[in-house]
């Protein structure tokens, strides 16, 4: 085995090297500085991130099988963001997490890494750390919720949150039904168990390559998680010695398989913003663009909520995410590897289907054309996404007159007026929610619909922000406005009764109003006193340095790697 990294602190009979080995002998041999690798466990686990709790619990089973290869495991606590709690969004915390890990595995005597993620935000934050201080790293997705139900059926975590407090809203649910349904939702550990973000990068970890292969989705309950994390734990010790880093992994074509995965598993939204910050740490060729290009003609083949019927411990019970991808295997890059060193398609062989009903066949697909669409038009001149797979086929092709609010809280506080000047063709519009303008760029695109629509039977608008939407959501809903409003963009000058034409099959997104009179407009100041205006702190950091979302939303100094070396001694 070559020489470790963390030999640098830990060999010779200096003054400084015995410091750094006396503070570390609270437990330890002599023998754990003698040249064996050092595998730090970045681990998210927190009470205030409910879905990756358990993920201590995790860690011990990554802890014995570094162990038994013969590497010395160290648990690192890094920032992690719950979804479900942090306000104003865990979003604006994504990249201080992902600087925070990288600098904490730079600073650090750590020859390799395991990362260990669930809820959304997390997952991303650590692949994007991980890609930037190189050194070899592994995940394991700390897994989805069992499935619980109410009143007899499945219930959707997160999805069906939003379908039952729509039915209160329309009066069709009781306030008394809606509060029970609390309990029954999130019946176990892990993260949601909808095809949600949390759920989507933890099977697209995987298909960049990133994970053990046949991991992701095992639900977090399940023993064989814990069976998986020892192997994990066991592999990382495996990449030191091969020097198998991400940059090995992360290749152009590992990001193009994800963007198949992600249209063949019906995958959330947000992975476009994630991806393209992961790919932006490497210098990785990625554009928005190719998520149209590579996944527009994949077939979504997983029934699964918000697009389907099912959940994903019916995923994991028909076959996984190998199941899948084997029906699709011709569009896969036959070059991309894994962490173990070998091709991802490699693992496709021996992949078999369960239940047809939830993994359906290429030949009789949930939808034929189900990737991410990427719009362009006078709305959105960077663009603009959609996920046709959960829009209304009535909406696909739509012309109607803007109804706009300046902010969320504009929106919150007009949107059940009963004189709201509003009907089923109309489209709403939300802006300054972009990643400057909130900041930080919530997922509140999916806005709820007028109650007095919602009485008349009306489920599902066009609804256009510059903010994101919650992968577990559903509905016509156009994400990522590109520029955002706070940032210039055409958004800021729509006004109410502005005509807005959307055509997803021709990938436009227009507002009908003359160039010559949009160029006479200027934002309303109403617009402009709800863009954020942080004085101190990380949101002002943010503000002022974060990129736009057809880019990824990164900081635009963070960008790029930095490599794992340090160049000053500590004492």
């Amino acid at each position: 085995m070559p020489e470790q990294r963390s030999s640098q602190w830990y060999a010779g009979d200096d003054r400084n090297a015995y410091i750094h080995r006396a503070w570390m002998r609270r437990g330890l041999p002599a023998h754990a500085f003698d040249g064996r690798p050092h595998i730090a466990i970045a681990n998210t686990a927190s009470d205030l991130t409910p879905c990756n709790a358990h993920l201590d619990e995790v860690a011990e089973s990554v802890k014995q099988g570094v162990y038994e290869a013969g590497g010395i495991p160290l648990n690192l606590p890094v920032v992690s963001l719950g979804e479900t709690l942090l306000r104003p969004t865990a979003m604006l915390w994504r990249n201080m997490a992902a600087m925070a890990a990288e600098e904490m595995l730079r600073a650090n005597p750590v020859d390799g890494v395991v990362l260990l993620g669930g809820c959304d935000k997390t997952i991303p934050s650590l692949l994007m750390a991980a890609a930037s201080v190189g050194l070899p790293a592994v995940v394991v997705p700390g897994g989805p919720m069992l499935t619980g139900t109410f009143r007899g059926v499945p219930l959707g975590c997160g999805t069906d949150v939003w379908r039952l407090s729509e039915e209160v809203r329309a009066g069709t649910l009781s306030q008394d039904q809606f509060t029970r349904s609390e309990s029954s939702m999130v019946r176990s550990r892990g993260h949601c168990n909808t095809m949600g973000t949390a759920s989507t990068m933890g099977l697209v970890a995987e298909a960049l390559g990133m994970v053990l292969p046949g991991l992701a989705g095992t639900p977090a309950a399940d023993s064989r998680l814990l069976e998986s994390a020892h192997e994990t734990g066991r592999l990382a010790v495996e990449m030191v010695a091969e020097q198998r880093t991400p940059a090995a992994v992360l290749t152009r074509g590992s990001f193009l398989n994800a963007i198949v995965a992600l249209a063949a598993i019906g995958g959330s939204t947000n992975a476009v913003v994630h991806l393209l910050a992961i790919a932006g740490r490497l210098g990785v060729e990625l554009t928005q663009d190719d998520f149209d290009r590579t996944g527009s003609d994949v077939p979504l083949l997983v029934d699964l909520q918000p697009a389907g019927r099912f959940l994903m411990e019916d995923l994991f019970r028909a076959g996984g995410l190998h199941a899948v991808l084997r029906e699709v295997r011709d569009l896969l890059d036959p070059t991309a590897i894994t962490v173990t060193g070998e091709p991802l398609v490699d693992y496709l062989e021996t992949a078999e289907v369960w239940d047809r009903e939830v993994i359906r066949p290429r030949t009789d697909p949930l939808l034929p054309h189900a990737g991410i669409a990427v719009l362009y038009g006078n709305l959105a001149p960077d663009g603009a996404v959609v996920k046709p797979a959960a829009a209304s086929e009535h909406l696909l092709r739509h012309r109607g007159r803007a109804v706009v609010f300046d902010s969320v809280e504009d929106m919150h506080a007009r949107i059940d007026d009963p004189d709201l000047d509003v009907d089923a063709d109309s489209v709403l519009v939300l802006r300054g929610c972009g990643p400057k303008g909130y900041p930080g760029m919530p997922e509140v695109a999916n806005m709820p619909l007028p109650r007095k629509l919602l009485q008349q039977g009306v489920r599902d608008m066009v609804r256009v922000c510059d903010g994101r939407m919650s992968g577990t959501a559903y509905g016509t809903v156009v994400l990522h406005v590109s520029p955002e409003a706070a940032a210039g963009g055409p958004l800021a000058l729509v006004r109410t009764g502005d005509f807005i034409v959307l055509d997803i099959e021709a990938r436009r997104l227009d507002l009908d109003v003359p160039g010559d009179e949009l160029a006479l407009r200027t934002p309303d100041p109403a617009t402009v006193a709800a863009y954020a205006n942080p004085k101190r702190g990380w949101e002002r950091l943010y503000v002022q340095t974060v990129q736009q979302a057809n880019t990824g939303a990164d900081l635009d100094f963070l960008t790029g790697a930095s490599g794992s070396d340090v160049s000053r001694e500590s004492h």
